[in-house]
């Protein structure tokens, strides 16, 4: 019997885990396909590092990222770094600082993030985040394409009915900065409205103008299908920028309508609110309580490296969208013996150029089968070496 000094030795950190080899495979799979089809729309491939220096790894989302990044002190320079808990800021620093280019880039990526809370479907500190970020383009055609390459990914995955929620932080932002609210005030609206608390609203609103303290009132009810958009037409104040948001949330509801994805507004709902400038967006499908992917549009990020290009983007977890479709079963292989034969290594060679997994059985082990994942042989007869099935 194990005692628990054998546990110690080997029980990971709670979700925390290893991935095995069915799943790895499915994983990797998906990785690829999703990669290649990113690289179908321009996306170009970067690695960032798992570790940068704080002051940059969480430039311009430290609000909402800081909590979530683990933290260690660099031995060699002493200061403080962080293990990278979203790979967004690191592509915004990429584009700004590495690439400088002046028009649009497209940058994707596929790598593991670690978080100090578990979140997604897959409850993992440890997502597998995959997405694309656009940079150097301000208008809604640029997320108009983040959106359809998120409808495809998500398709390519598996997938079947979507449902996309979108809503636009310009709207609540605009409301605070017309009526000249305070800071403080700013942040008890806005986790008055995340909580959808209309009594903790009115306080908060008690010395707003009357057109403001309607409007912010209002937007916990403007939640819906697109219908939403022409009753937001009708109750908020009719501020170019007010006016302009919902133009934009019109045409993404048009656009998706046309992919065949259920659309939802929920004009209150402001992820993201202190580091995104625009449209936001979360993308569900039937059997998962958490969203697919979540993007939206994140203008001033590159602000803090020198650079304040608008962008937008979707990411994505790996383990969430591998739960989509059934984890396939592990290529079964050819076992070859352990020869020092010429004919039988040439042999072996022809099969893996075209791409059949081929183990060769080493010497001194008693090992079963179906460890081994062998359905077929190697076995030398008249005609040379032959596949054989394995009885």
């Amino acid at each position: 019997m194990m005692t628990k000094t054998d546990l110690r030795h080997w029980l990971l950190p709670e979700y925390i885990e290893d991935v095995l080899p069915a799943e790895a495979q499915h994983i990797e799979q998906l990785r690829r396909k999703l990669l290649d089809l990113f690289r179908t729309y321009g996306y170009q491939f970067v690695i960032p590092p798992m570790l940068e220096y704080l002051e940059s790894l969480n430039a311009g989302v430290g609000h909402d990222l800081d909590l979530l990044t683990f933290k260690v002190v660099d031995q060699l320079s002493g200061r403080l770094m962080g293990i990278r808990s979203d790979i967004t800021p690191q592509a915004a620093r990429i584009d700004a600082q590495r690439l400088n280019h002046e028009g649009v880039t497209r940058l994707c990526y596929a790598g593991s993030v670690l978080r100090t809370q578990a979140d997604g479907a897959a409850q993992t500190r440890q997502p597998l985040q995959v997405g694309v970020e656009l940079f150097g383009h301000a208008g809604i055609e640029s997320d108009l394409e983040i959106q359809h390459l998120m409808v495809q990914s998500l398709r390519l995955a598996g997938a079947t009915r979507l449902v996309v929620d979108l809503s636009h932080v310009t709207i609540f932002r605009t409301l605070i900065n017309r009526a000249g609210i305070a800071a403080e005030t700013e942040t008890d609206l806005f986790a008055a409205l995340q909580g959808k608390d209309s009594g903790a609203l009115q306080a908060l609103l008690s010395d707003a103008d009357s057109a403001t303290r309607d409007a912010i009132m209002a937007l916990p009810t403007l939640s819906g299908g697109v219908e939403v958009l022409q009753l937001a037409q009708q109750v908020l104040p009719q501020y170019a920028e007010i006016k302009l948001a919902l133009q934009e949330l019109k045409r993404a509801s048009q656009q998706l309508a046309e992919l065949d994805v259920e659309v939802s507004l929920d004009l209150s709902e402001l992820r993201g609110y202190h580091y995104h400038s625009g449209m936001v967006f979360a993308a569900y499908t039937d059997g998962q309580t958490s969203a697919l992917a979540l993007g939206g549009r994140y203008d001033f990020v590159g602000q803090i490296f020198g650079r304040s290009r608008p962008a937008t983007g979707f990411s994505m977890d790996m383990r969430t969208l591998t739960a989509l479709s059934a984890v396939s079963k592990l290529a079964q292989g050819i076992l070859a013996p352990y020869m020092d034969d010429a004919d039988l290594q040439q042999k072996v060679e022809q099969l893996r150029t075209k791409g059949e997994v081929v183990v060769v059985d080493l010497p001194g082990h008693q090992q079963q089968v179906a460890e081994l994942n062998c359905d077929r042989k190697l076995v030398k007869n008249d005609k040379g070496w032959e596949v054989v099935a394995n009885t």
